[in-house]
């Protein structure tokens, strides 16, 4: 049998066809492997990594964030750079520590000339938006870190802000046109005080309460509203992520995290972990395996790993370094010394204290012993958290033990060290024991060492409240107007 002339051309035409359909379909899935993430980074205010239930928290459901979490990885030891909004998001986007970048006092800002990783962003071709409270201060400081867009709401601190928050984050997804990579931030005011959110889901009555904490009625009544809010930015988390999947698609790596933790007494404004331990949480399909890391990172890190991610690297001469093999798997490492500072908020909070922290111990330094600790809470009684403080103060005169914990609250030892593995919750101070001095004299001797290296002087503008002039801090600073119900 005999073949037609033309039959083994035409076979051949559509041999090449196919090799070139192969070769434009391995070069599109090359290219497309290689195309830059999209990023979003939502962030809590003013939440321990401790209250959420990703973290085994049995009295608090969120949800969202373990839906989340179940594919992502989640970290067990981030911490930020210091317990108070203004420093704490000044040195993830700057990547430097507060003595470096000028923002150590809360409500302060970094120096002129210290510049904004969110730049290095930009110079990658990305464009950067952020939504809601992310940098701290007005819509001119939020800019002036670079942003191509920043738009913070008014009203920041209503209770409906998630809604508000909500509608402009979509819509701005929905709108978009431009074909660039996109860094979004994110940033709800939960749970920050006031807790303004009705108490629907939480019996007051069923709240856990920290074993520093005093059982009062509006302790537990404050506890539940504090429950409230969590929940709250829980179901945000799961809009947004909705969001992600839809505007952005599968190649967008998602993080959640919190500037750090909650105002509660032995929280915010100090560096228990109660007060410098937050929530991470990252997701990015087919890139993250799911799972739970030790990996130690630091608030500072966050950016140089983004940046890293996005296919640049971070400039050497900042603190933060990037933690990218930890999120791809191909490491389980990363700090193995955590560092954080806390200096002062206004005339409420005056408190300098420097602490180091490993994977089972930390050592805080109170630069001042001799002061006395305090903060909005205590001082101002109706902002939030503070609606408790006058229960507390009555059961102590009443209760030996109740006023030794409010006294511990005020005051401190100039050192402090605690087994973070056997005592969580730091109650057991252990730096006069015979048997830890060698861990005692050598962390003195790297956190003195680190506060050199970071030209940290200690730079406290405000007149401190003494703890031997009682009147100075056994007092209720009036309000300009309440806050909560």
């Amino acid at each position: 049998m005999s073949l037609k002339p033309n039959f083994g051309a035409k076979v051949l035409r559509k041999l090449i066809d196919l090799v070139c359909v192969l070769i434009l379909t391995l070069i599109s899935v090359s290219s497309h492997a290689k195309q830059p993430p999209n990023i979003m980074i939502y962030l809590a205010d003013d939440l321990s990594q401790r209250d959420i239930s990703v973290y085994g928290n049995e009295f608090i459901a969120t949800p969202e964030l373990e839906k989340i979490a179940a594919s992502g990885l989640v970290f067990n030891h981030a911490y930020v750079a210091s317990p108070a909004c203004a420093p704490s998001r000044a040195a993830m986007l700057t990547g430097l520590m507060p003595a470096k970048n000028g923002a150590e006092e809360n409500h302060q800002y970094p120096r002129k000339g210290i510049k904004s990783l969110i730049l290095n962003l930009k110079a990658l071709g990305y464009e950067v938006a952020a939504f809601g409270k992310v940098a701290h201060g007005s819509k001119a400081r939020g800019e002036s870190f670079g942003f191509d867009y920043y738009k913070p709401h008014s009203n920041l601190y209503n209770y409906d802000n998630i809604g508000k928050l909500e509608r402009m984050v979509g819509q701005f997804l929905k709108n978009r046109r431009s074909n660039r990579p996109l860094c979004l931030f994110v940033g709800t005011t939960n749970p920050h005080v006031p807790w303004n959110d009705p108490i629907v889901d939480y019996d007051p009555n069923h709240v856990e309460l920290p074993p520093k904490f005093l059982d009062t009625p509006q302790t537990r009544r404050h506890r539940a509203k504090y429950y409230q809010q969590i929940k709250t930015l829980d179901q945000l988390a799961g809009r947004l992520f909705k969001m992600k999947t839809q505007h952005l698609g599968d190649n967008t790596l998602f993080i959640h995290s919190a500037d750090h933790g909650s105002q509660w007494p032995f929280g915010k404004w100090t560096l228990y972990d109660y007060g410098t331990r937050v929530p991470f949480i990252a997701h990015w399909p087919g890139k993250i395996k799911p799972g739970y890391t030790n990996a130690m990172v630091s608030w500072v890190d966050l950016l140089p790993t983004v940046i890293e991610i996005a296919g640049g690297s971070a400039p050497d001469n900042i603190d933060g370094r990037s933690f990218k093999p930890v999120l791809l798997g191909d490491s389980n490492q990363h700090r193995t010394e955590i560092y954080t500072t806390t200096t002062a908020d206004g005339d409420k909070n005056i408190y300098p204290s420097r602490a180091l922290r490993t994977a089972k111990w930390k050592l805080i330094h109170n630069i001042h012993p001799e002061y006395a600790f305090t903060n909005h809470s205590d001082l101002l009684r109706r902002d939030g958290a503070g609606m408790y403080w006058h229960e507390w103060w009555e059961l102590g005169q009443v209760n030996p033990k109740a006023m030794e914990k409010i006294m511990d609250y005020y005051s401190n030892p100039e050192f402090e060290l605690y087994n973070i593995e056997d005592d969580p919750w730091e109650m057991n101070n252990l730096i006069d024991k015979p048997e830890v001095q060698f861990i005692v004299k050598s962390f003195k001797l790297k956190l003195h060492s680190w506060m050199q290296e970071q030209g940290d002087k200690v730079n406290n503008k405000q007149t401190p409240r003494l703890l031997n002039k009682t009147e100075s801090w056994q007092t209720v600073l009036q309000a300009k107007k309440s806050l909560v119900n």
